[in-house]
């Protein structure tokens, strides 16, 4: 599907994505031709057809299903970071924008994706690739664009045929995934595979990817960042593009919307504002740095992220320095290299450099060491410096497990789950682990039909409640019990008939 960086995804989350609009470098593009062209600068778009309430509703059911795909990143560290940016710049954006979630996929391309309803991925290699957080953020504010305008909405709903597969073959991958219950991927894989010819006829106006860009622009700038990262960004993907005309780079850049006059465009933007310096946050680097570790997926690809990580190490000073011993410390842990993994984690430490980031890895080897004690109370430390650090949490909670606390890990988690609300599933996981170990079989049923339910595995869902009611015997609970059951069966009847909707 084409955007500003588009490519086209060959995994069940990038293929449920057929709606989104996407950054890419490598793939051939044909001549954009969904949204239509002479829309009116940054002008309110229509939602007769695809009210914002459903695109929401159409896009928590892609990322129920997308979350089990392999490429989906589960890290809370990257997850709150990444929320933290998109928040902080969607908060200048003109106009009403939905609230904005984020997530990474593991994959090495240069790419970001909006999804219906303001969710937005972000690719490793992105991360990894920029040379500063202003790039970073640029690409960011410019997919905010997109949702700021409705441009995904419109290209949804747009009366054509190729429209009308797009929508039918997205329904109908969602439907599948939803019937396997526990989450058959091949199934949901199986139905997309004739989609993926149709994703590259779908595209977006010059008009649209202006507005996108100056919107972009507008949101970079009043949240602080430096206006120069997008001109960066936008050159070195201009650069990227011609080196790639082999692939069909040639003809995506005869063809799509990112030219030398939208380069000009943001460059005297740019060049019209005050000089002033953004300084990269310490999380940009070390984030940065963990994607590197996270998306090497072969022998090659990780040896290549060792050398890169080594290099910076040697070279730069500071918190990049740190960053690369980080990410070295990472790479040992993985290969459980336990005293190796210490001793880089130390070099990232000298001089007295701490970060969430450095707390947490010192907290998981003291955990992968047995040392329960220690990890209890470096994760009791952290916590009180850096109290609304998702990960951390997570952290100092499995600590109290390690050592048997199950009541206090239990009233830590309950806290949590009321503070950060539905963001983060895998709290009423841990929550029924130690429920279970408690005694509490019944609550723990309970507390795991939550977690299936916001990861979309209703059927599991449903298992869990069905063995909590048998396991109960008092009349009360078991009347709470079949309440959450119908709740269970009702909402995977709306997801149905919303996906039904789409796919006829």
């Amino acid at each position: 599907m084409n955007c500003c960086y588009s490519i086209i995804r060959i995994t069940i989350l990038k293929r449920c994505l057929a709606a989104t609009l996407s950054l890419s470098l490598v793939a051939p593009f044909a001549p954009a031709m969904a949204q239509p062209t002479g829309l009116p600068s940054m002008g309110a778009a229509s939602s007769a057809d695809l009210s914002p309430a459903l695109e929401r509703q159409l896009g928590e059911a892609i990322m129920a299903q997308g979350r089990r795909d392999p490429t989906f990143i589960n890290d809370p560290e990257l997850t709150q970071y990444l929320t933290t940016m998109g928040r902080k710049l969607a908060s200048y954006a003109p106009g009403a924008v939905p609230e904005v979630e984020m997530f990474g996929v593991r994959d090495p391309q240069i790419n970001a994706f909006a999804m219906p309803g303001g969710f937005i991925g972000v690719n490793s290699g992105l991360i990894v690739q920029s040379t500063s957080e202003s790039e970073l953020a640029s690409v960011v504010a410019h997919e905010i664009g997109h949702v700021a305008q409705r441009h995904i909405a419109r290209g949804m709903t747009q009366q054509n045929q190729t429209g009308v597969i797009m929508m039918a073959s997205l329904a109908a991958a969602l439907l599948t995934a939803l019937a396997g219950g526990g989450g058959n991927l091949a199934m949901g894989v199986a139905a997309f595979g004739q989609a993926a010819a149709i994703n590259q006829q779908l595209g977006f106006s010059r008009d649209a990817e202006r507005e996108a860009d100056r919107a972009g622009f507008v949101m970079l700038t009043k949240a602080g960042y430096d206006p120069e990262g997008m001109v960066r960004m936008f050159s070195r993907l201009m650069g990227a593009s011609r080196l790639n005309e082999g692939m069909g780079g040639g003809a995506w850049a005869s063809t799509h919307p990112l030219s030398i006059e939208r380069m000009s465009d943001v460059q005297n933007r740019a060049r019209n504002l005050p000089s002033e310096r953004y300084r990269d946050s310490d999380d940009y680097w070390y984030i940065r740095a963990k994607m590197r570790v996270i998306q090497g997926r072969d022998s090659v690809s990780l040896r290549t992220a060792n050398q890169q990580l080594k290099d910076e190490a040697h070279r730069l000073t500071g918190v990049q320095q740190s960053a690369a011993n980080y990410g070295l410390a990472l790479q040992a842990f993985q290969r459980n290299n336990l005293s190796e993994a210490q001793q880089f984690l130390n070099q990232a430490q000298a001089g007295g450099r701490s970060s969430p980031q450095l707390a947490r890895l010192d907290i998981d080897l003291a955990a992968a060491r047995k040392d329960n004690a220690q990890a209890l109370q470096l994760a009791a430390a952290a916590v009180k410096r850096w109290p609304q650090q998702r990960a951390l949490g997570i952290a100092y909670a499995q600590a109290l497990q390690g050592v048997e606390r199950h009541a206090d890990a239990q009233a830590y988690l309950r806290g949590r789950i009321k503070q950060w609300g539905e963001d983060e599933p895998g709290l009423y996981q841990m929550l029924a682990q130690s429920e279970e170990r408690n005694g509490q079989p019944v609550q723990a049923r309970r507390d795991m039909a939550r977690y299936y339910v916001l990861t979309g595995a209703y059927a599991a869902a449903e298992s869990q409640l069905q063995q909590a009611r048998n396991m109960s015997k008092d009349f009360y609970e078991q009347s709470q019990i079949d309440v959450q059951i119908r709740e269970v069966a009702a909402r995977l009847a709306e997801e149905r008939e919303l996906l039904e909707r789409f796919k006829s």
